[in-house]
């Protein structure tokens, strides 16, 4: 076969994409032939399985899983990976199978083309949820073999090339998702030329017009220190020979999509960016690395604040170098970057190193198992939909700069933001589960503290304590916020499971019967005929609202039970520790030995009103979501409340209205004043109260002051 005109595609910029015959002489460069042979064999079944089928761009379709290959040799992948990239869309786009390829191929290709393969023969409610579905099924894979990673960023890096053949909303779409997911996988991982790539098309994509002036800027930019930065490398290629240092040094330039974030990050205009050029210095050892910092520093002056040691302490992606900031000829800012031969090659490459060198060098190693660690950390977090852990891993997958200690030394490296709750669950999930206060440098500090950089952080636990529900609010990693879901999930689950079997006990009380007096095994067996697990999910689910306590009861009736349906349910009893599943509607604030209904709110499960509440007649299209509800005697729990007061306009009345209501031990939970009517202020506060008499006992009590004009219960 002819393999070099076989294929030839343009991409952007009337460049050709790879033939088959430029491609195979690439890898034969690096591969041994038995290994070649196997991916022109790949080349020969993908291209007769794509056979008539055209890109959308007009060109031959075998032109982009060859182009995906011919990514991957660049990083120089192993020939399994370069197989399964070439046969990466035969499953999806023809009619061969994955038993086929397995057979064929074997199973380590399949599973690498299984990895990426997307989820069309599964029915989803919405495109969104398609791709989290793919999404999480490509995560799932990368963790068995993280060769499906680098297929998939390859896959996507020549769509991006050849994005113009799609429609402007669909590129837009795809610019979009590439920069929040697909760039910020490849930076994690360390594929530093290929997240270049994404980042660079796809802000081109995306922001077109910003992306023309950042890079008219760069180009004058670049005009005026062309003079001055040849002179730079020149100075320091002598310093380091005269200090005997073998060292390769060369400019770089800031790349616009990093310019771009740095800006809208920090608030930047282009003219304070500081770091646009810059030189690169690579050496032999890490010695060398800080000589040579101390050399640079000595031929130009440093700029305060801006050195960082990524070797002694590396980025989350393993990242290693010295960066340091210097004022240049006419005080120009210039950033260096120094680091060794293998920092530089893990810098470009990151986990792809791992099949670069395979010579007992244990960088790769520990790169590759960083990796899998941080997939394997994103898969163990979510048990629920697909779309949530795309969301998380988005958080995760932005750089995170925040790097504190244990008390023993280690060094946590948590996202930027992160709280002290957040390294409590880093540490151990049952750590972050127990917590109760933490010391920042040996200080008592609150546990939603955001950390800084090198500061040592201990968690104070206690046995039986539990995760607040607040700190889902303010938590910055996925792992801490997960975790506080998953408890709170499972934490309403059993209260709702409590609940419905009070509910279904009410009802079941019409037919002189109770949950205890069932038959064994009925309640699972009506459960099993709603299509639910069992019993304990059927109250769970009427706990929630989701089903009828009255339809579920007459369901459990024997089948020649023939009384007829009640025709008034037994009142709900209300105690005030129903937690997460019984709540307190703030249309009305219903407080104890108000009148009160109860309304099945599906999946938030029953939400109690006032009868007087103008939101009980709207809903009384839904004359089976409500049911009667009365009060326990004797509550001791506090219940929001609202207050409005109108007093003159004077110094001071505000903190005299609120001490007067601590005063009668009520805690007031928001406030708000309204100062517009000139000579008096309209307040309406939420507070807490015991009940009906501790309301009126307060409201008294404000009555009686000589500035406060009118004191009533508010609705809202």
């Amino acid at each position: 076969m002819n393999y070099a005109s076989s294929i030839l595609g343009l991409l952007p910029g009337g460049r050709r994409a790879p033939g088959i015959g430029q491609f195979i002489t690439k890898i034969e460069g690096y591969l041994p032939p038995d290994q070649v042979e196997r991916v022109r064999e790949a080349f020969d079944y993908a291209e007769t399985a794509h056979k008539g089928q055209k890109r959308r761009s007009g060109e031959a379709f075998i032109t982009h899983p060859v182009a995906v290959a011919d990514i991957l040799a660049d990083l120089h992948l192993d020939g399994a990976t370069l197989q399964a990239a070439i046969l990466h869309d035969v499953v999806e786009d023809t009619p061969s199978s994955m038993a086929e390829v397995t057979e064929k191929f074997g199973q380590e290709v399949a599973e690498i083309v299984d990895g990426v393969t997307k989820l069309d023969q599964i029915q989803f409610k919405s495109p969104k949820e398609a791709q989290a579905e793919s999404f999480r099924k490509m995560l799932l894979a990368m963790v068995r073999d993280i060769r499906v990673i680098m297929v998939k960023l390859a896959d996507r890096t020549h769509n991006m090339r050849t994005l113009s053949a799609m429609p402007p909303e669909k590129r837009r779409a795809v610019a979009r998702e590439t920069l929040d997911i697909y760039a910020p996988i490849a930076n994690r991982l360390g594929i530093h030329s290929v997240k270049l790539e994404l980042e660079e098309i796809g802000f081109r994509t995306l922001y077109p017009q910003r992306y023309r002036i950042i890079e008219r800027e760069l180009k004058r930019a670049r005009g005026n220190q062309r003079e001055f930065l040849p002179k730079i490398v020149k100075a320091v290629r002598k310093s380091l020979a005269d200090a005997g240092v073998n060292g390769r040094v060369e400019a770089r330039e800031k790349h616009l999509y990093s310019v771009y974030v740095k800006m809208r990050r920090k608030h930047l205009s282009l003219s304070q960016m500081v770091d646009m050029f810059g030189i690169r210095i690579i050496v032999g050892s890490v010695d060398e690395c800080y000589r040579t910092l101390g050399l640079v520093h000595g031929l130009y002056r440093p700029m305060p604040g801006r050195f960082k040691d990524y070797i002694a302490i590396p980025r989350v992606n393993g990242y290693q170098s010295l960066h340091t900031s210097l004022f240049g000829p006419n005080g120009t800012p210039i950033e260096v970057q120094i680091r060794t031969q293998d920092m530089h090659r893990l810098a470009e490459s990151g986990i792809a190193a791992h099949w670069q060198y395979k010579t007992g060098e244990q960088d790769g190693e520990t790169q590759q198992a960083r990796a899998r660690e941080w997939l394997q950390g994103m898969m163990d977090l979510h048990e629920g939909s697909a779309e949530e852990l795309v969301e998380s891993v988005k958080v995760d997958l932005f750089p995170d700069k925040v790097y504190v200690f244990t008390p023993k030394g280690d060094i946590m490296r948590l996202p930027r933001g992160s709280t002290c709750v957040d390294f409590a669950y880093a540490v151990h999930t049952g750590v972050g589960q127990r917590c109760v206060a933490a010391k920042v440098d040996r200080r008592l500090v609150p546990l939603r503290t955001v950390l800084r950089n090198g500061q040592t952080v201990e968690i104070v636990t206690a046995k039986g304590a539990q995760p607040n529900p607040s700190w889902a609010s303010f938590v910055a990693t996925a792992k801490a916020r997960s975790a506080i879901r998953q408890y709170l999930k499972n934490l309403k689950k059993g209260e709702a499971a409590e609940l419905g079997g009070r509910m279904l006990n009410q009802a079941l009380e019409e037919f002189e019967l109770s949950v205890k007096k069932l038959p064994a095994g009925r309640l699972d067996e009506v459960a099993r005929s709603l299509s639910l697990r069992d019993g304990n999910e059927l109250l769970e689910k009427i706990g929630l609202g989701e089903r009828l306590a009255r339809l579920v009861a007459r369901r459990l009736l024997p089948d020649d039970d023939t009384r007829p349906d009640a025709a008034i349910a037994q009142p709900l009893a209300i105690a005030g520790t129903e937690g997460l599943v019984v709540s307190y509607a703030r249309c009305c604030f219903p407080i104890p030995y108000d009148a009160v209904v109860a309304y099945l709110s599906s999946g938030r499960g029953v939400v109690i009103h006032r009868e007087s509440c103008s939101n009980v007649a709207a809903f009384g299209k839904q004359p089976d979501k409500w049911i009667p509800a009365v009060w326990q005697k004797d509550q001791q729990h506090l219940f929001s409340a609202g207050l409005l007061v109108e007093a003159r306009n004077r110094m001071g009345i505000l903190a005299e209205v609120a001490t007067r209501i601590a005063g009668e031990q009520s805690n007031i939970s928001h406030v708000n004043v309204d100062s517009s009517q000139g000579d008096h202020s309209t307040i309406l506060f939420e507070i807490q109260v015991k009940g009906r008499a501790h309301l009126a006992r307060l409201i008294r009590a404000i009555r009686s002051m000589p500035d406060v004009m009118k004191v009533e219960r508010s609705l809202a």
